[in-house]
């Protein structure tokens, strides 16, 4: 048992490099960084280890090989997947409300909160007490203190 815990670390391998070329995987890393992971739709494609993410991954590698620009990659993505593709869609009609969505909730959530506060203002009532029941909640008052 020993010999095999000391032997262990011997026996590991360095990690394949996933591309012949560093300089197509590093434009590979850039342009995925840029682009979320239909799977997971929150990580980036480059961080995601979903199989669709690899496999889009390894369609995006053979894309720069065939000498595409970045933006030739982005538009092709965009017209097989939708502008959900990308992490930061362009403003268009389409895409509105993804970029104004979350104010209209806000501006709603604060409004509506504005009108909840106004009614229950004007639902509470003043209760005067009287002298007798002021009295009442004194002694109660007094009471708890001991």
């Amino acid at each position: 048992m020993l010999v095999l815990l000391t032997c262990s670390p011997s026996w590991g391998k360095e990690a394949a490099l996933l591309a012949d070329d560093p300089v197509v995987e590093q434009r590979l890393i850039a342009i995925s960084e840029e682009m979320r992971c239909l799977v997971c739709q929150n990580e980036s494609l480059a961080g995601s280890r979903s199989d669709l993410a690899n496999d889009l991954r390894r369609e995006l590698r053979v894309l720069i090989k065939d000498g595409k620009t970045d933006a030739e990659i982005r538009e092709f993505m965009v017209s097989r997947y939708g502008d959900f593709v990308l992490y930061r869609p362009p403003v268009k009609p389409m895409t509105w409300m993804l970029w104004i969505g979350p104010f209209v909730l806000m501006f709603a959530g604060v409004i509506a909160l504005f009108v909840y506060m106004r009614r229950r203002n004007r639902d509470i009532s003043i209760v005067v007490l009287t002298e007798e029941e002021s009295k009442h909640a004194e002694a109660l008052l007094k009471e708890g203190e001991k």
